[in-house]
């Protein structure tokens, strides 16, 4: 091996790819702040939370945002090398406007790293520097900066590997390579200008020229956020170790001083919903990587390693919490390289959930007795009649582009539960507190409204007088109301001149 050059190894890896095949479907998978076995090894493509909503932003009204999160517990001093982007990943984005369970369009986005000074790095002396800046920033060309990421973003139309493929491109000087931004390194780093403008500098208005005429424009931004997912994480992983029917803001939330990396995108309703009638999209967030991958005995800082093969997709997330709390251990992985199309064969997951059953024996409550649980079928696998339901029998998100977006300012953090037909779930906004939501959904909060799904009786620890709970409070006040709606991330080290 020591001997192989690097167009050896290349060789070599290309041609063993196929017989690596069994090897690979057995071990990749991942997807959602570390609840799969896998992706505990690959916290780069490690998908932690997915958005989709009407803008709510003025004058925004004709348009979609979608969010996806991704290498969650990012401390903020997380240094030297902070929390870049895999530039041997594919991250993608999964629109379904024909109900099927299969994407109709598919954004996608590949990274580029280079070193300053051209690719060569900067030197002083004659003598490469370690850190990725060496003087303050305030542009992605700032000369103290030795670490530059950049982004190509391409719409595909119809499946996602063998679809039409349009690169999207900036609206300005029609260029197709975006610019990320430094990670919030600390104040002395960014002390010409606060981090929030600059980053916002690197908001990208683009042009998706595949979308129909009038519906092109739109906006782009990948950098790092603060961490915008509320919960309770270590006591409800303690065999819910707190109280569950306590007040909604009694706990800490445990995320609340870690950063993510987001990924968010702003596109024309009409692109989204390719003139269906019903106006209903169904969403998801997927990561992929190359299917072999050799380890270089020789790595350089462009190329650690060779990759080959077909992509394979090792993480998967569109409904919050399925798989950290619905889908059982010994199929997490599979679950993560799946696609909804093929969800029924996790059905009996969601028609038997065991949360209710962990519940009663941790606190006597009583679980629901409805047979093959309706109520959870519509939430999370077809969508609620009326209101999302798009014929499908899989587990995305589905949002109702037809319903007006609610102001930020009148939002209920409860969503659809309490009147908000806005939100979650009816798509998912930043502010909807999922983790409550979907704790009362799975004890059938749902079979106590009139939507003839099951009875009160079927869920007699289900209804409003039962308020479960994290403790962890989420709601729009934490988040802004403008793209990209997730917040300045934490600072990793704070000014002390």
């Amino acid at each position: 091996m020591h001997s192989f050059t690097r167009k050896t190894l290349l060789a070599t890896l290309i041609a063993t790819s196929f017989s690596a095949i069994s090897i690979v479907s057995t071990t990749a998978t991942a997807s959602s702040h570390r609840e799969a076995p896998f992706i505990t090894e690959n916290p780069k493509v490690d998908a932690t939370d997915f958005y989709m909503f009407r803008s709510y932003e003025n004058n925004r009204e004709g348009y979609v945002t979608l969010i996806a999160n991704y290498s969650p517990l990012q401390d903020a001093y997380g240094g030297p090398n902070y929390f870049n982007m895999s530039p041997d990943a594919l991250y993608e984005m999964h629109i379904d406007n024909s109900g099927d369970g299969i994407e109709d369009i598919t954004f996608q986005f590949q990274f580029n790293h280079e070193l300053g000074n051209g690719g060569a790095g900067l030197a002083i002396n004659g003598v490469a520097v370690p850190q990725k800046n060496i003087g303050t920033v305030s542009t992605d060309d700032s000369p103290g900066l030795n670490f530059k990421e950049t982004y190509t973003m391409t719409m595909v139309k119809g499946d996602r590997r063998t679809g039409d493929k349009s690169p999207v491109s900036k609206t300005s000087d029609g260029s197709t390579s975006l610019a990320r931004p430094l990670d919030n390194v600390g104040d002395k780093t960014f002390s010409t200008q606060p981090y929030a403008q600059y980053a916002n500098s690197f908001i990208h208005d683009v042009t998706f020229s595949a979308c129909p005429s009038g519906a092109q424009d739109g906006r782009v931004f990948v950098g790092q956020r603060k961490e915008s997912f509320a919960v309770n994480l270590g006591e409800v992983f303690d065999l819910v170790n707190t109280n569950p029917l306590g007040p909604v803001d009694g706990e800490a939330n445990t995320l609340a001083d870690k950063n993510i990396a987001t990924f968010a995108v702003e596109v024309p309703i009409d692109c989204l919903t390719g003139g269906n009638e019903n106006g209903i999209i169904g969403g998801w967030t997927t990561a992929s990587l190359p299917q072999v991958r050799v380890l270089d005995p020789t790595p350089t800082f462009k190329q650690p390693a060779i990759s080959g093969g077909a992509w394979t997709q090792v993480s998967r997330l569109g409904m919050p919490l399925v798989n950290e709390v619905v889908i059982g251990l010994p199929d997490k992985n599979r679950f993560n390289a799946s696609e909804p199309k093929d969800d029924t064969q996790f059905a009996s997951y969601v028609f038997k959930p065991t949360l209710p059953v962990i519940l009663n024996a941790l606190f006597k409550v009583t679980a629901p007795t409805v047979e093959n649980r309706p109520d959870l079928v519509a939430a999370f696998l077809t969508g609620l009649e009326g209101v999302n339901k798009n014929g499908s029998l899989a587990e995305m998100q589905r949002l109702n582009t037809g319903i007006p977006a609610t102001a930020k300012a009148d939002q209920k953090n409860l969503g659809l539960a309490v009147g908000d037909s806005a939100g979650f779930p009816n798509g998912r906004r930043p502010g909807d507190d999922v983790v409550d939501i979907t704790l009362r959904v799975a004890m059938g909060f749902l079979c106590h409204l009139d939507l003839g799904l099951c009875t009160p009786e079927d869920a007699p620890n289900g209804g409003a007088e039962f308020p479960y709970t994290d403790g962890a409070l989420q709601n729009a006040a934490q988040f802004d109301d403008v793209f990209p709606y997730l917040t300045t991330p934490l600072s990793g080290a704070t000014s002390s001149l």
